[in-house]
């Protein structure tokens, strides 16, 4: 290997001469003197935490290391990575590479890099889309340690969280989509961290990032010490310079990932939201207090933020606060106030939860966009997969809860699937195929696990029925059953089980013997944390806030609270669920393994404890997984595979072997191979290399021409069938049009029912070129059997219906119309005559040639006067008459500035006609014969037909709520159903009108 010098020790711990625990650690520590920080065991890589930046990354060693087998340069998680994606691109099999260690040991910034790589080495085209996905899997990282990830005092920047990632790439090896798993997001850190550590990192970034403007509109201060989720880490020794530069590059991912403006806003507001209900404080009220009585808030103000941050009335927030909605058995909605713990607890249980939908809402915007996008496997071929799986290491703090108890559970799985794909598979395997061996011992953590997820008896099992149990189940009940259950069981005790180990508490704290240590676990908390119940209250209020982003963000909030719903799961189950699940994802996938290592407690560079290292490489058993990999083969393929690959070396296997089986092909392949030692797989590899060398220039020439001449005779082939294919659907066709519309001369009908054949996709403009002939000759065949006398009607019907559109439900179509309903004796017995005396009048003045329209009207002015009218329409004027004073004109309006007119909807006959330079005209038509007869249409058609004549247009509304304007007022006109009502009329309030219609 390059750059690995004696001096530097053995670059792959295999290569030890002796494998004891003294000679693992000496070339450890003198690896990491040198500033060599991986060591392989195998394909499993070694990764000590340096604690300082390091010469090792970069596009200069992306290079290096790209198209390289794995031994080809020193070791690295470049390597790793290459190896992961050249085993995914060629074998086009789905990997992963499973990143493991405690808590500070370097994991999430290996995973980084990891990304960092496979981002350089794809997509050589350059294409856009892949381009948008591997900027939001790099900047995917960035987002989700502002909102997951915490300072503690083992790390600076440790996961809070665990978090799969799969890639999906292409049949090119681009990247061409991904998914995000989190798993247990730990919570409780919201509300309270251990001395020297700080809340998760984004509470941080918005209050020392956000500008003072923004953080005026959030009510905030950039103190953290003024909040009590943030107080604990307010003096711990970051500059406000970082934090500003951190919430700046979060604000860009977010932007480059496709968070709008508005939901970063959103999530602005929620997280300062968080901080405000954090201050928040309760008192008890003496009993003669006149407030509300039992509770009340300090400080009220606090409440307003809440509400506003939120988008949620300040009412409904504060009474959330203060009590909990129940329903009784008999369905009866009961208010219970709270005491003041109670509010406490409710006031922390819904400040976790909004974090937690938060956490998870980012997470799935995340993911909505890595999602693949138009693939088709038929088209695009199958897509492969490369996890990169980065979760939480060991944990072991002065007091550990129910997160380090799931987290350390998570670790126990991780290390099973490692024992099982490493460890015992490969030996299980070579005593399977009869290969002599000599077992080597290693610590079989599956009972560990066992204790548990054992169904009934184990501890989450334990835990889950306490939380079930309706009566008064405590934590140290819970701890009973537990030693009841495992008093016998090897790696767990209490202190009632150990009466002499005083470092336990009785009735609080029990200790399970992990794979990686001792682990003393206090029980409190554990069914509250377990039960992760929120009041419905809270759930209610938040999916009804007006903020979209927050809303989306509870779902579950819209059920009733009287409904009746199965228990949900515990958050135990759920982690379990999301584990047992994790492991099967895991075993179905090649895995590569990157091992990490934590050199110190101090978090200082180029120190290693020696002591501290040696416990990590004990448990987890790297000394067992090196004498594994010195004692079995270095190369292991199935036999079809390995024949394929080197075929070509031997006589007696190219092109396809005769022999009895393929496991006697390679016995042939690997003894008879010219110029090489018998067996020697590297000597095989050796002679392919120079073999493709000699063939690779002719081949790809003859593979061209071979697909081109290929292709030919397909292209032919098609070419000849769609020519026949084509012919025979237009014959087709035609002789089915042919068929269909032989009738179509019959009348009265003339092929109005008649179906269209589908065309083929060559005919279809031909057929649509028919169809406009057809219904050319169809309506020319209707039309000529219609009286002169009738045209002028028909016109003005069917200029209504395309002014109307099919938006009123009656409009008069099936009646004839008459338009001069003021002439008619039958519509004006009274009055006939003198209006026609009146219409000779003004023919003579104004020299009009006919009358569209005429009717008596209810109309409405600006006064809010309501007075019976008549309503004229010549070819030059609309005329308001006045009935009482033989229809004397009280208005003229030329004809050529009326612009439109709006109607409604319904049956009512109101109409407010517009006019350039007039006020608007409110009327309803009425005194109809027979009475309430439907007119609108008619005036619409007849208005309609007469400016379309003119050739200019006539603009025709139709709606519900009529704007119109009075001498520069804007008002609302509407119609009232009024069943008691003789006769239709007007009625003014806030300046608007209504019509009350004497109908339903």
């Amino acid at each position: 290997m390059e750059d690995e010098g004696p001096e530097c020790g053995k670059p792959d711990f295999v290569l030890l001469d002796q494998v004891t625990m003294e000679d693992f650690m000496e070339n450890l520590k003198l690896r990491f003197e040198r500033g060599h920080i991986y060591t392989y065991i195998g394909e499993v890589l070694v990764s000590v935490n340096p604690y300082q930046e390091l010469p090792l990354y970069g596009p200069e060693a992306i290079a290096r290391y790209q198209g390289r087998e794995l031994y080809e340069r020193p070791p690295h998680l470049y390597a790793v990575a290459n190896a992961a994606y050249r085993a995914m691109k060629r074998r086009s099999r789905d990997t992963c590479i499973v990143i493991s260690g405690e808590s500070g040991a370097g994991k999430t910034e290996a995973s980084r890099h990891i990304m960092q790589y496979i981002a350089a080495v794809t997509n050589p085209s350059q294409r856009a889309e892949v381009e948008r996905v591997k900027d939001v899997l790099l900047k995917s990282t960035c987002v989700l340690e502002a909102f997951g990830n915490a300072r503690t005092n083992r790390n600076h920047n440790s996961s809070r969280f665990g978090k799969y990632m799969d890639i999906n790439f292409d049949f090119k090896g681009d990247p061409v989509g991904g998914h995000i798993h989190s798993y247990l997001l730990e919570k409780s850190r919201v509300l309270k961290q251990h001395v020297g550590e700080r809340n998760f990192h984004a509470f941080y970034q918005v209050l020392r990032g956000c500008e003072d403007k923004e953080l005026q509109e959030l009510h905030l201060q950039r103190n953290p010490a003024l909040y009590n989720f943030t107080r604990q880490g307010a003096g711990l020794s970051v500059l406000d310079s970082d934090e500003k530069s951190h919430h700046q590059a979060v604000t860009e991912a977010m932007r480059v990932i496709g968070f709008s403006p508005e939901e970063v806003a959103s999530v602005h507001r929620i997280l300062a939201a968080i901080l405000h209900l954090g201050n928040i404080k309760f008192v008890e009220l003496e009993e003669s207090s006149l407030e509300q009585r039992g509770l009340a808030v300090t400080d009220e103000v606090l409440v307003d933020h809440v509400a506003e941050l939120t988008a949620t009335p300040r009412g409904m927030v504060l009474r959330c606060l203060l009590a909990r909605t129940v329903a009784s058995g008999g369905r009866e909605l009961i208010e219970k106030g709270h005491t003041a713990a109670e509010a406490s607890y409710a006031r922390d249980a819904c400040a976790k939860a909004v974090y937690q939908r938060l956490f998870e809402w980012v997470v799935d915007r995340i993911n909505r966009v890595m999602e693949p996008r138009d693939r088709d496997p038929r088209r695009d071929g199958k897509d492969t997969v490369i996890g990169v799986l980065d979760i939480y290491g060991f944990e072991v703090f002065p007091v550990n809860s129910f997160e380090q108890f799931c987290i350390n559970y998570c670790n126990e799985k991780l290390q099973q699937l490692f024992i099982q794909l490493i460890l015992k598979q490969e030996q299980e395997e070579y005593e399977r195929e009869g290969i002599a061996w000599r077992s080597v011992e290693y610590f079989n953590n599956a009972t560990i696990v066992d204790l548990v997820e054992r169904p009934h008896r184990g501890i989450l099992a334990v835990l889950d029925e306490a939380c079930g149990s309706a009566g008064p189940i405590t934590d140290r009940i819970f701890l009973q059953t537990l030693d009841t259950h495992h008093r016998n069981h090897p790696h767990y005790t209490s202190r009632q089980l150990c009466p002499t180990d005083k470092t336990m508490e009785f009735g609080r704290d029990f200790r399970i013997k992990h794979y990686a240590g001792d682990v003393m676990y206090s029980v409190e908390g554990f069914i509250d944390k377990n039960r992760d119940s929120l009041f419905q209250d809270f759930k209610r209020l938040l999916y009804n806030s007006t903020d979209p982003t927050l809303r989306a963000m509870w779902p579950d909030g819209q059920q009733d609270i009287t409904e009746v719903t199965k228990r949900p799961l515990t958050a135990g189950t759920l982690f379990k669920n999301s584990m047992v699940a994790l492991v099967e994802n895991l075993a179905s996938k090649e895995p590569f393994y990157v091992r990490c290592i934590k050199p110190n407690e101090d978090k200082v560079a180029a120190k290693l404890d020696e002591g501290h290292c040696r416990h990590q490489v004990a448990y987890l058993g790297l000394l067992e997984n090196v004498r594994v990999r010195r004692a079995g083969f270095a190369s292991r393929q199935p036999y079809s595979r390995f024949l394929l690959r080197y075929k070509m070396t031997c006589e007696y296997t190219w092109p396809n072997h005769l022999l009895g089986s393929d496991r006697a092909a390679v016995s042939a392949l690997l003894e008879h191979g010219a110029g090489r030692p018998p067996g020697r797989v590297w000597g095989v590899g050796q002679e392919r290399a120079g073999l493709m060398e000699h063939h690779l220039p002719l081949a790809p020439q003859a593979w061209r021409g071979t697909l081109a001449r290929r292709h030919f005779r397909r292209l032919r082939a098609v070419y000849t069938i769609m020519r026949w294919f084509r012919r025979h659907k237009v014959r087709a066709h035609l002789a089915e049009m042919q068929r269909r519309f032989q009738a179509a001369r019959q009348p009265p009908l003339y092929g109005r029912d008649l179906v269209w054949p589908l065309p083929p996709a060559v005919l279809q403009p031909f057929q649509d070129i028919c169809q406009a002939l057809f219904c050319r000759w169809r309506a020319r065949q209707l039309v000529k059997n219609i009286p002169p006398s009738d045209m002028a009607q028909i016109k003005a019907k069917v200029a209504a219906m395309a002014a109307l559109q099919e938006l009123r439900q009656d409009w008069g179509c099936r009646r004839a119309w008459a338009r001069d309903y003021l002439s008619s004796a039958t519509d004006n017995p009274t009055a006939s005559d003198l209006f026609a005396q009146r219409l000779k009048t003004l023919r003579e003045k104004d020299g009009f040639g006919a009358v569209l329209f005429s009717s008596h009207v209810r109309k409405v002015n600006r006064f809010n006067k309501s007075r019976d009218r008549a309503l004229l329409l010549t070819d030059r004027h609309l005329y308001k008459l006045e009935p009482g004073r033989q229809y004397r004109v009280m208005r003229a309006v030329p004809l050529d500035v009326v612009t439109g007119l709006s109607v409604t909807s319904g049956r009512d006959q109101l109409v407010v006609l517009h006019a350039r330079g007039y006020d608007d005209l409110v009327v309803c038509l009425h005194r109809s014969r027979p009475p309430l007869d439907n007119r609108v249409g008619e005036l619409v058609g007849v208005l309609a037909a007469h400016c379309q004549g003119e050739g200019r247009a006539l603009e025709v509304r139709v709606s519900d709520c009529i704007p119109l304007t009075q001498r520069g007022a804007r008002r609302l006109v509407s119609v009232e159903p009024k069943p008691e009502q003789p006769e239709p009329d007007f009625r003014c309030s806030r300046g608007a009108f209504t019509l009350l219609w004497p109908g339903c």
